[in-house]
């Protein structure tokens, strides 16, 4: 019937056989999350009942997840007072998908909802964070809200006068170049249509290198394609999906498989060969002013950040930890480590990740937001630069508005830590 992935999620969740883009529908949510500013959520949500004289109670407490991972811990009296607003909130609701400040089970929204088996294939997802699109690399239809739609949808359980967005097909082909990774491709892509490239649309991923890209690599490019302007960023669900639910998330019920019709019709198709990519890095101050590290090498730099719910996981903090073994971070450079979540905390301690990194100057953090947008731990000094392999880098992003951030993959922030200067890895090694 010529439906995208969404097409056919909307579909079910709003019992049609088809929608047809621009048409608006109210899809049921199986899964609504939302982070520290579920303090501003509630209280939209006690407006609704409070208009109506009745005792506010959530649709479905079991599909609601709150994840404390922005100021965390708190660094305010108000954040703590929020804090603990939301704290007794959960506890009258029943909500049981929730995740203090805790050193067991805390850590980023966008990396404890996956790793929990929180989200599957098909799912409508939504979340009062521009980058749930993140949860798209699990095959669900997953986008960001303001505090007052997800109180209506913690009230009713669907969203309300959801228009179906077209959809930007994206294939990528080719074995990706030693040192280029997901976020190399997803830079590139964002620098080649622009931060508004795709606006109000989802980006579609397919091709052989998506095909043979793990979940992890597959979260970082959904993440950001908010930042080309996107609604949603959405991988079709296939055997890797299903062994990271399995082996990772420890999903043991159904998990169903929704694809793209073969003829399915697309707004655009932007093709990509990963072979002859290098490694990318985004300019102050949009993420879409991307140009290969070759052209911005030797910028110098006073910090670098590695971690967030773009580049936060396991892979992407052993990939750090094998550059740095063994050496030093530059004399006049702060090297910030934050993982994704507890869980990929405690793997890189067993694996000697952590030890590896703090031996060579790296100081390794609780998970959590606070750097990637300078509200809390590791803002930037006037005029200094950072590097940082989280995902957004406007203007007072870290902090400080007369400060300069470039993202890039943890790859090469690894390699510019050692010497103080944005580095090639090519030239890094030697």
């Amino acid at each position: 019937m010529q439906q995208t992935v969404v097409q056919k999620i909307l579909a079910k969740s709003t019992g049609k056989e088809y929608v047809k883009v621009g048409e608006v529908i109210e899809p049921l949510v199986n899964l609504a999350m939302s982070h520290e500013n579920a303090a501003l959520v509630l209280n939209q949500f006690n407006e609704i009942y409070n208009g109506v004289g009745l005792e506010p109670k959530v649709w479905d407490p079991s599909r609601i997840s709150i994840i404390f991972d922005h100021r965390v811990p708190a660094e305010s009296k108000k954040t703590a007072t929020n804090q603990k607003k939301v704290r007794q909130f959960v506890e009258e609701q029943g909500i049981s998908k929730f995740h203090d400040i805790r050193g067991d089970e805390g850590g980023i929204c966008h990396q404890i909802l996956p790793e929990m088996g929180y989200i599957l294939p098909g799912y409508v997802v939504v979340g009062t964070d521009s980058h749930t699109t993140t949860h798209g690399a699990l095959g669900a239809f997953a986008f960001g809200v303001g505090a007052t739609e997800m109180a209506s949808v913690w009230t009713l359980g669907k969203i309300l006068n959801v228009e179906v967005p077209d959809t930007i097909k994206v294939i990528i082909n080719g074995e990706l170049p030693k040192y280029v990774t997901p976020k190399d491709i997803i830079l590139y892509l964002i620098g080649k249509i622009s931060a508004e490239g795709a606006n109000f649309k989802v980006l579609e991923f397919h091709g052989t290198t998506i095909k043979n890209m793990s979940t992890s690599g597959r979260l970082t490019i959904c993440n950001m394609a908010v930042e080309a302007g996107a609604t949603s960023g959405i991988v079709p669900a296939d055997d890797e999906t299903i062994r990271y639910l399995r082996d990772e998330a420890g999903v043991t019920g159904n998990i169903e498989i929704i694809n793209p019709d073969i003829d399915a019709v697309y707004s655009q198709i932007v093709e990509i060969d990963a072979s002859n990519l290098e490694p990318q890095v985004a300019c102050p101050h949009t993420v879409d002013n991307v140009k290969p590290v070759s052209a911005v090498e030797g910028t110098r730099i006073h910090q670098i950040v590695i971690g967030s719910c773009t580049n936060g996981r396991l892979d992407d903090i052993a990939a750090a930890a094998a550059i740095l073994k063994d050496k030093k971070v530059a004399k006049g450079v702060r090297m910030l480590v934050f993982p994704a979540s507890s869980r990929i905390y405690s793997q890189a301690v067993e694996m000697g990740y952590v030890t590896d990194l703090m031996k060579a100057g790296a100081v390794v953090m609780n998970s959590g937001c606070g750097p990637c947008l300078g509200v809390h731990q590791g803002a930037l000094g006037d005029g200094e630069v950072a590097l940082a392999t989280t995902n957004r880098n406007f203007k007072g992003r870290m902090g400080n508005p007369t400060s300069d951030v470039y993202l890039s993959s943890p790859v090469v922030a690894a390699y510019s830590a050692l010497t103080g200067y944005i580095t090639n890895p090519l030239k890094g090694e030697n």
